[in-house]
C-alpha cells in the first residue's frame, strides 16, 4: 500500500496564538471530509508535503501545521532572541485548539509521528471530546526514561559516537542532564559555540539511527539544524513539560484516559525507543488500541511496511463517518 499522491493545500495561513507568535497551518484534501491532524516529529521538525499523504485526499480534510518556533511558523528558534520559554507542552496543546476553533472543526483524527505522538498523546489525554482516533508511528511517550536511553543509554551500542557527543559538553557536565547541558550551549550569546553544540548534537542524533538512510539531509541546513537542536533540547532537558512524575511517565501514567479513542500504533521492531519497551506498555494500558510492528524498520514514518500499516489505519477509520466544518 503506497502513499496517496502528491497534493497541494486549497487553504492556508497564519494563526496568532500569542506571546507574539503566528503559526503556520495549511488544509488539503476534501474541505467537507473527516478532519484529520498531522503532528510533525522533533520537536521542531517542522511539517513537509509528505505529511499530506498518510490520509485519503477524497475521504479527509487534511490539515497540517507548523509548531512554535519551526517551519513557517514565526518566530523560529533558530533566532537566538526567539523566547524559549513560551515553547511548551502546555503552549502548543492549547495552539491545537485555538486552531480547532478557527477552522470550526469538532472533532479530528489526530496522527503523530515521534515527538507528535507525544503531542497527540497529551492533547487527547486532555481534550478527549475533540479527538475521534489517534494513529501514531515511532511512538514515543516524553519520559524521562526515554530521554534518558537516547541521550546516554544507546552510549553503549554507538561507543564511539558517544564519546564524540560527550566530549562536546564542559567537563564538569557530562554526566548529568545531557540535554539540559546541551541547551545551555545552545542558548549561550556566542554563536560559535551554539554552532558547535548544534553540529554535535544532529551528529549524535545521526549516529543513533539503526537502519537506512543514515544521513539527514536536513542536519546540513545550519537554520534548521540550530532552531531543531534548541528546541529538542529545550523540550528533552525540561521533563517535556508533563509535570511532576515523568520519570516513570506521565503520559503512560495517564494511558486510562484514552479510554473510549480507538488507536493504532505502529512500530518498527529496529525503533531503538523500543529498548524501554514503552510502546508495549502503552499498548496494554490503553483500551481500544492496537499494536503494529514492523520487522526490519526503523525509526521512520516512510519506511515501506510502516506506511502501509498507516494507510491502512487512516483508511479504515475514514469509513467510521465524514464531518462537516
Amino acid at each position: 500500500m503506497a502513499l496517496y499522491p502528491e497534493i497541494e493545500p486549497y487553504d492556508r495561513g497564519m494563526l496568532d496564538v500569542g506571546d507574539g507568535n503566528l503559526v503556520h497551518w495549511e488544509t488539503c484534501g476534501n474541505p467537507h471530509g473527516k478532519p484529520a491532524l498531522m503532528l510533525h516529529g522533533g520537536p521542531g521538525s517542522g511539517c513537509t508535503p509528505h505529511l499530506r499523504r498518510y490520509c485519503d485526499p477524497a475521504a479527509y480534510r487534511i490539515v497540517l501545521l507548523d509548531q512554535r518556533g519551526c517551519g513557517r511558523s514565526t518566530p523560529r528558534a533558530s533566532e537566538y532572541g526567539t523566547d524559549m520559554s513560551v515553547n511548551t507542552t502546555g503552549h502548543l496543546i492549547a495552539d491545537l485548539e485555538l486552531l480547532r476553533g478557527h477552522l470550526g472543526i469538532d472533532r479530528w483524527l489526530v496522527w503523530g509521528i515521534s515527538w507528535g505522538s507525544v503531542l497527540g498523546l497529551r492533547y487527547a489525554q486532555t481534550h478527549p471530546e475533540a479527538v475521534s482516533e489517534l494513529v501514531l508511528a515511532g511512538v514515543a511517550t516524553g519520559s524521562d526514561a526515554e530521554v534518558a536511553l537516547l541521550t546516554r543509554g544507546l552510549g553503549k551500542i554507538f561507543p564511539e559516537a558517544f564519546e564524540q557527543f560527550r566530549a562536546g559538553l564542559p567537563e564538569g557536565e557530562r554526566d548529568g542532564n545531557l540535554a539540559a547541558a546541551y541547551h545551555r550551549l545552545l542558548e549561550s550569546p556566542d554563536p560559535a559555540v551554539r554552532e558547535r553544540a548544534a553540529r554535535a548534537w544532529t551528529d549524535w542524533e545521526t549516529a543513533i539511527v539503526p537502519a537506512p538512510p543514515r544521513s539527514v539531509e536536513r542536519y546540513e541546513d545550519p537554520e534548521f539544524r540550530m532552531g531543531f537542536a534548541r528546541t529538542v533540547t529545550h523540550y528533552w532537558g525540561n521533563d517535556h513539560f508533563l509535570g511532576e512524575g515523568n520519570d516513570a511517565g506521565v503520559v503512560l501514567r495517564d494511558a486510562h484516559l484514552l479510554r473510549g479513542i480507538p488507536g493504532t500504533l505502529v512500530q518498527g521492531s529496529l525503533d531503538l525507543a523500543n529498548l524501554v519497551g514503552m510502546v508495549w506498555r502503552l499498548h496494554h494500558a490503553w483500551p481500544g488500541s492496537e499494536l503494529v510492528v514492523v520487522d526490519e524498520a526503523g525509526h521512520n514514518a516512510g519506511a515501506p511496511g510502516i506506511v502501509d500499516a498507516l494507510v491502512a489505519a487512516t483508511d479504515r477509520y475514514a469509513a467510521s463517518g465524514r464531518q462537516t466544518a
